[in-house]
């Protein structure tokens, strides 16, 4: 843990763990308040945390925002937060199991007071589910800010972020720590795999996850590359060779998503997240709605009704990602035009210029889709806000519906465009091709480029800063100066946009495979340097995010599998459509679609029994979950038992 400790107003001294920063207008009344509220006894409705203003800068005349506190906690503390949250730890017979004070002795890494049982990233999320727990009591509203009403039993914390009272809260970083892990992550150039019990310590499973998901994509697809590089070196132009790649493919996709499923469970076991309950979810900060009795909790809150929220969806947000799905049509027939412009001049007088114009559309097109995607983004993230979701797995769901939609059918449509209505076999490679590098290349510079150049100029302004008072014999910054800094990085987001990424480059390896057989050895070599790039951001441009307790990839699952069976429909089509296929069939062309209509269903099938024979958690760690789950009712019985028998 960092070694630097900060005073509580009481004269403990404590580790500072997660950062509150409050507007720099808030009322004094309200900093007061709040600060108390944390610093509370358990027993009177407090979070019993220790909490500290940071003090002034190194350089403090310049506007510095005064309202930052630190915030941590005794170890006793928690360690019922541990029990609280239902934090999974190993316990001494190698098996994971809920954390409890009163067996604390009984887990494996548990010595001392237990001062080295937590990781950081634990501690740093168990604060937070504290601060988030913390419930007005009988205030109306915050004490100095008459319009931000309270209502007895809701979350302080959430109310507060809702109003821009408090600006953020963020977990802080761990220097050492950091530097060692992002030397073994990606400071060396080696041919390993990634630290991902490393990373889990330090950024939590939802985190880890997608970098074990990304390496294990990139590993998958290698036989896929493989297979696809003679293809495209001797310029197999012949149907039949094609079917079997398509065939070889569509096939190893369903294998690829099952096995990754008994891959995570795996991981999620010795995480402890696998048997984790769900915690009941707290709404979410921006939800509201008119006071009344919630027959869950029994307490008054805040209820939406769901008709009303059903006809927002339908009546909004639904005919509002029509007309952008129309938009996006509309620019795809515009850069059909173009090419088509782009075609003319070319013929008419071939030089190397119009050689280099022909792949202009392209370009400039995948640039759009781009932009597109992002403007689209961010309107999705308003609608699905404005749609009110109690829970924030139900908004998260929504809004990764929506920007899947919009996503797929901005950047294939074109390509289906190509495939089914102009059946043009050889534009669709280029077009293919141009998409995918154009895509790839953009991409790179937005996540890691552009984002590192913005957090180096910061780095150098700070030190500049330190330095102009004092000569720095190591380059450690104070304490303040840390904080600062890390409070002006960019806040991470979360995976949704790392896995979007990864969704639509399956997209584009399954869905016309049998057209552009490069497509899988582009993909492999852009994980690998995606690989390096995110960890080198989360590392180095980004705050720390809280841990996430995840114990699969969540919804993103379903999605990878509803693109491996649209590859199916696509790569039979595309074959069927094949010069070399209707020879067999010169006379009818019902028969042909007969046909290729069964060999989808006979594929569609295969699949699905696949994905029946592999079971989606290996064997072991069934039995294991099964015997934790008797030895529970076991000790129940017991205790029952001893509860009933008075002598």
């Amino acid at each position: 843990m960092r070694v630097s400790l900060v005073a509580d107003s009481s004269g403990s001294r404590f580790t500072p763990l997660v950062v509150l920063e409050l507007a720099s207008d808030t009322n004094q009344d309200a900093i007061a308040w709040l600060l108390s509220r944390i610093r509370d006894q358990q027993q009177d409705g407090g979070a019993e945390l220790l909490v500290e203003q940071l003090g002034p800068g190194v350089d403090a005349q310049e506007k510095e925002n005064p309202n930052v506190f630190l915030v941590g906690a005794t170890w006793q503390r928690l360690l019922s937060g541990a029990e609280d949250v239902g934090l999974f730890k190993e316990f001494n017979d190698g098996s994971m199991r809920g954390f409890t004070c009163a067996n604390k002795h009984d887990f494996k890494d548990y010595q001392g007071d237990g001062d080295s049982f937590l990781s950081m990233a634990e501690c740093q999320y168990i604060i937070k589910h504290l601060l988030d727990t913390l419930r007005a009591k009988q205030e109306t509203h915050v004490p100095g800010h008459s319009e931000v009403k309270l209502y007895p039993g809701k979350s302080i914390v959430r109310r507060l972020q809702s109003k821009g009272i408090l600006v953020q809260v963020f977990p802080l970083h761990e220097k050492e720590e950091l530097k060692r892990l992002s030397f073994s992550w990606y400071g060396k150039v080696k041919l390993s795999l990634q630290p991902l019990d490393d990373i889990r310590h330090y950024y939590g499973e939802g985190q880890a996850l997608y970098f074990c998901f990304l390496e294990y994509f990139t590993f998958a697809l290698v036989p896929m590359a493989l297979i696809g590089v003679p293809y495209y070196l001797f310029d197999w132009e012949d149907y039949d060779k094609y079917v079997i790649f398509a065939a070889f493919n569509l096939v190893w996709c369903t294998v690829i998503l099952e096995l990754w499923k008994r891959c995570s469970a795996s991981l999620a076991y010795r995480w402890g997240t696998l048997s984790r309950k769900k915690a009941f979810e707290e709404p979410r900060p921006g939800f509201h709605g008119v006071l009344g009795f919630n027959p869950v909790t029994g307490r008054e809150e805040p209820l939406y009704p769901h008709a009303k929220r059903l006809l927002r969806i339908y009546l909004v947000s639904l005919p509002f990602v029509l007309l952008c799905l129309y938009l996006s049509l509309y620019v795809m027939m515009i850069y059909f035009q173009m090419e088509g412009w782009a075609l003319s001049v070319h013929d008419q007088e071939p030089s190397f210029w119009t050689g280099v114009l022909l792949f202009i559309p392209s370009i400039i097109y995948a640039v759009v889709i781009e932009v597109m995607n992002l403007i689209y983004r961010y309107a999705a993230e308003f609608l699905t806000e404005w749609e009110n979701h109690r829970l924030e797995s139900s908004y998260q769901n929504h809004l990764v519906l929506k920007v899947l939609v919009f996503n797929f059918f901005n950047c294939f449509a074109s390509l289906f465009y190509i495939a089914f209505v102009m059946q043009d076999m050889v534009l669709l490679r280029q077009s293919l091709a141009t998409l995918l590098i154009t895509s790839q290349i953009l991409n790179q510079f937005m996540e890691a480029f552009l984002p590192y150049w913005l957090q180096r100029r910061r780095n150098k302004k700070m030190m500049r800063k330190v330095q102009k008072r004092r000569t720095l014999e190591d380059k450690e910054l104070p304490l303040a100066e840390q904080v600062r800094l890390e409070a002006d990085m960019s806040t991470y987001l979360g995976t949704f946009d790392d896995y979007l990424e990864l969704f639509l480059l399956f997209g584009y390896v399954s869905l016309f495979s049998c057209v552009y057989p490069l497509a899988a050895v582009l993909v492999v070599l852009n994980n690998i340097t995606e690989v390096y790039s995110d960890a080198f951001k989360m590392c180095r441009v980004f705050k720390r995010p809280f841990s996430d307790p995840a114990a699969n990839i969540g919804v993103w699952q379903l999605a990878f599998e509803a693109m491996s069976v649209i590859a199916v429909v696509t790569n039979c089509s595309l074959i069927g459509m094949s010069p070399q296929v209707k020879a067999y069939f010169p006379d009818s062309e019902s028969q042909l679609i007969l046909w290729t209509v069964a060999i989808e269903h006979v594929l569609l099938a295969f699949k699905f029994i696949l994905s029946f024979l592999i079971p989606d958690v290996p064997k072991p760690i069934q039995i294991s979950l099964a015997r934790l789950e008797f030895e529970s009712l076991e000790a129940l019985k017991k205790k029952q038992h001893h509860g009933a028998d008075p002598g």
